[in-house]
């Protein structure tokens, strides 16, 4: 049975039984706890705490999920994948145990013929909580299951959390036993390899407070009603109805093994191959999980999600260049993905240009630096040879991989090479405290769900009306107070001019815009009604609690405002009005990009604010002039134009047919917001508020083009008055720069770069001949060295302003001067922005008696609260205090003297 068929009859059995489907959510959402999606209940996370309503008592999905905290283990296990599919099904305070258990039962041992997936009922086995009989006794009593194939389990592996404060519960999980073939009997307990684990039913029913575990924490009560999340595994199913023996080897990952092997002279699955297994299993496995990780907006980037994308795409590169393959294989990888998946994830084929320009603009980039890290291998090779060693440092390992993304597996291939081991213990060693240091650093930041729950009664009570798309002021009634998050029934202005840290108005109705989708909230007034008409409070920001209550955070100036009381609220017009040209004008310069560029050019995040914009788009590499100057001139034809800007509300699925623009990682409701500018020139998915004619934006001036990560640029622009603000701040500059140079306008940029070039070729000949009068001062030195110990030694102070190249090569000129007797050259000098560079050479004699210039530049390096390092025969560094100089060369002098 192939894969896309078990999600059909996954999810046909589920709505049959009255649940309803919910697409998979994006891998990325707005939670502070995860980078990834890695649990198909993230999505339903808000209604089992309780903190909004549900719109359904039942659902059934089949999320995309990703979980990398174990990269280093894929491929090894064959269970294992760092992208999987969960498919589950969730009951909002409807069915529980009986019910998860019955619907499970049935999906799994139905035959195929009546909808199920035929499996063999005397396989299948269950554990349970530790005093969970209850659900012992379900499963004997729904699925006829005898007691000795019905496990007690404990906290680790039968108690679900999210591993932070939040929903929990007792779990009962299914397993489907393999065989003899796979191992010894006993059931789960004893051997999960024979039997694997299918399905996780999780009885959430409790919350969870602080731990340091899945075993160490406090339950602090119930949940407001009893829920069930379950999960079944799609690869492990698809493993056990496809008759083979691992997840690598079913339909949606074998293509990818296939592939490769038919450019690498090493088969897959020969006797005794299991290192090149592993290899293509990883290329297997990260393939599929990065196409989908850049399908849902992320871009190889050096921290976060874009670090875990570069490291994935980098693996595959690296495990196929140790299985023999030296082409380029992302391009035709990504295609496998994309066949393969497209059935299930459509967009995957519709983005696939995107998603293939980004993989192989990485296995580009990437070659390049295993060229780099090539040559550092080499040096280092070099030197543990020339130390008379065999053995490659840990040190020298690890930075090859913590540098150049080198794979021990790599470097040890490379070491065999060259006659040479490694110091593996102590690489990884030197790994072990990375790791040490990188958890702990995500222990500081994993933060529980905010705590709601002094807004749940308002939450539940329904949304709060957006009335600002109609009109700037509206009557509205306080429904709640909240003072640094404590619900208070009167809040009062302070004569004393004490504010608590954070007022909180929640209304029942607004036209306060909240910030969402990059505009930032509106700016007005709140002002008291009738007998409370003294009262008044600015509005300083506008948030949403559960995604459907408006807090407006407030300064209260005068009087005191009721919960109940009826009051105005205003949104300072000039301030709209100008919001709304910079969220429009982001708009037209996403059409104009895309019109310029390409469909590539795909946002990746914006910011428009009264005047201003920036838009972040998915791109590699700088823009040209050309470029930028064409988006510009698309942009303000659109303004000029005067399109007409036309919203309205449709279905998600008719939107997007129409050509609507969705942002990646955002997630939408069933029926949507549209707005349309010029008809087909800008057509997307938004809730925020715009002009209502394209010219109403006023001008646009890009101000500038830049990188904000890899794969990512951000376009920044003045919209409206500000744009005519900053055209004459230049037209001013540039009228100034004309006047002094007593040139038309027109020729400024002319006489400029003339000047450039001269004052270019002024410096240059002012280095030539302050390198000319230091050399004839080394030549000076050299003749005055003086003779400490065996050793002819030059140390001296340089003259100012003098850099670390500069004095690496007077170092060179004197040591050259000093003929084969042993010599010691040791420069030191005042250098720019009050650094203090220093050099320092040894020849091969003195090295023979045992000079070294990577440890007498420590020397120099501690009396001028610096340090330095390099090789035997040259090395450099640099400090900060400049006063130390002297005591730097009498250390060395004595140093050498000593020796």
């Amino acid at each position: 049975m192939q894969t896309h068929e078990i999600r059909k009859r996954f999810l046909d059995h589920f709505v049959t039984a009255g649940h309803t489907e919910v697409p998979s959510a994006s891998v990325i959402l707005d939670d502070p706890n995860l980078l990834f999606v890695n649990a198909g209940m993230v999505q339903f996370v808000p209604y089992f705490l309780g903190q909004q309503a549900p719109p359904w008592k039942r659902a059934t999905s089949i999320q995309k999920c990703i979980r990398t905290p174990d990269i280093d283990e894929v491929g090894i296990t064959t269970r294992h994948n760092t992208f999987f599919q969960m498919a589950g099904n969730f009951s909002f305070g409807d069915y529980f145990k009986k019910g998860a258990i019955e619907l499970a039962w049935t999906l799994l041992t139905n035959p195929v013929d009546r909808g199920g997936y035929g499996l063999d009922p005397e396989r299948l086995w269950a554990t349970v909580y530790l005093d969970d009989d209850e659900a012992s006794e379900l499963w004997q009593q729904v699925a006829g299951l005898p007691p000795d194939r019905i496990q007690r389990r404990g906290m680790a592996d039968n108690y679900w959390s999210m591993g932070i404060p939040g929903p929990c519960g007792p779990s009962s999980e299914i397993y489907y036993d393999r065989g003899p073939d796979y191992g010894v009997e006993g059931g789960p307990v004893v051997n999960e390899d024979r039997y694997i684990e299918i399905w996780n039913l999780v009885f959430m029913q409790n919350e969870r407070g602080e731990g340091t575990s899945k075993e160490d924490f406090e339950i602090l009560g119930p949940l407001p009603r009893k829920n069930i999340d379950t999960g079944m595994g799609v690869e492990r199913v698809a493993c056990l109805l496809q008759g083979v023996d691992n997840v690598y080897e079913t339909d949606l990952l074998r293509p990818a093994i296939d592939l490769v092997e038919t450019r690498s002279p090493i088969p897959y699955g020969s006797p005794g191959s299991h290192a090149s297994d592993v290899r293509y299993r990883i290329i297997a496995d990260h393939s599929r999980t990065a196409a989908i990780i850049i399908g849902d907006g992320v871009s190889p980037g050096n921290e976060g999600r874009g670090y875990v994308l570069r490291r994935l795409l980098r693996r595959i590169i690296r495990a196929a260049k140790l299985l023999g393959v030296e082409d380029p294989v992302m391009a035709d990888l990504m295609g496998t993905v994309r066949d393969a998946m497209g059935p299930s994830y459509p967009e995957l084929v519709a983005d696939f240009d995107r998603i293939q320009r980004i993989a192989v603009a990485e296995e580009t980039a990437f070659n390049r630096t295993l060229a780099s890290g090539s040559r550092l291998f080499e040096e280092a090779a070099s030197a543990t040879k020339a130390k008379g060693a065999d053995r490659l440092s840990g040190h020298d390992a690890f930075t090859l991989h913590d540098t150049y993304g080198f794979p021990i597996e790599l470097t040890l291939e490379m070491a065999a090479e060259a006659d040479l081991s490694v110091d593996e213990e102590g690489f990884r060693s030197l790994m072990a405290q990375q790791r040490q240091r990188a958890k702990a650093d995500a222990a500081a930041r994993k933060q529980a769900h905010s705590d709601l729950s002094a807004y749940r009664e308002l939450v539940d009570a329904g949304p709060t009306e957006f009335t600002g798309f109609d009109e700037l002021s509206s009557e509205a009634r306080i429904l709640g107070i909240f003072v640094d998050g404590t619900r208070v029934p009167v809040v009062s202005h302070s004569r004393r001019g004490e504010q608590p840290d954070r007022i909180e108005l929640i209304l029942d109705r607004t036209p306060f815009y909240a910030e969402s989708g990059g505009q930032i909230a509106d700016e007005g007034t709140i002002s008291g009604s009738g007998s409370s008409a003294a009262a008044k409070a600015a509005v300083t920001d506008v948030q949403k609690i559960a995604k459907t209550l408006w807090a407006h955070r407030v300064t209260v100036e005068s009087g005191e405002f009721v919960e109940g009381d009826t009051v105005i609220a205003s949104v300072d017009p000039r301030w709209r009005h100008g919001a709304t040209q910079g969220h429009s004008g982001t708009h037209m310069v996403h059409a104009a990009l895309r019109q310029v560029l390409g469909p590539n050019a795909v946002q990746a995040g914006s910011l428009n604010r009264p005047g201003y914009l920036r838009f972040d788009f998915n791109w590699q590499g700088p823009l040209s002039e050309e470029q930028r100057t064409e988006i510009e001139e698309v942009t303000n034809e659109a303004v000029e134009a005067d399109y007409e800007v036309h919203t309205f509300s449709t279905e998600l699925e008719k939107a997007k047919s129409m050509g609507a623009i969705a942002l990646f990682g955002e997630q939408y409701p069933d029926r949507v917001r549209v707005v349309e500018i010029g008809g087909p020139f800008s057509l997307e998915l938004c809730g925020g508020t715009h002009v209502h004619n394209s010219a109403q934006i006023g001008p646009v001036t890009i101000l500038g083009e830049s990188s904000v990560g890899s794969g990512v640029r951000r376009v920044e622009a003045y919209v409206g008055l500000d744009s005519f603000r900053h055209l004459a701040k230049e037209r001013a500059l540039m009228a100034g720069l004309a006047s002094s140079m007593k040139v038309p306008s027109e020729e400024v940029p002319a006489r400029v770069a003339n000047l450039v070039e001269r004052l270019r070729a002024a410096e240059k000949e002012l280095d030539r001949l302050r390198l000319a009068n230091a050399r004839a001062a080394a030549a000076n030195a050299a003749a005055g060295a003086e003779l400490v110990g065996r050793v002819r030694l030059v140390a001296q102070r340089m003259a100012g302003g003098m850099s670390a190249g500069d004095l690496r090569t007077l170092v060179g000129d004197i040591r050259g001067k000093l003929g084969s007797d042993p010599a010691v050259v040791a420069l030191i000098a005042e250098g720019d922005n009050d650094t203090v560079p220093f050099v320092v050479a040894v020849n091969p004699a003195a090295q023979d008696l045992g000079f070294r210039a990577n440890d007498l530049v420590k020397q120099l390096g501690a009396a001028v609260n610096g340090r330095g390092g390099g090789k035997a025969d040259l090395a450099q560094g640099s400090g900060r205090g400049a006063a130390g100089i002297d005591a730097a060369l009498a250390a060395l002098r004595a140093e050498i003297d000593r020796s």
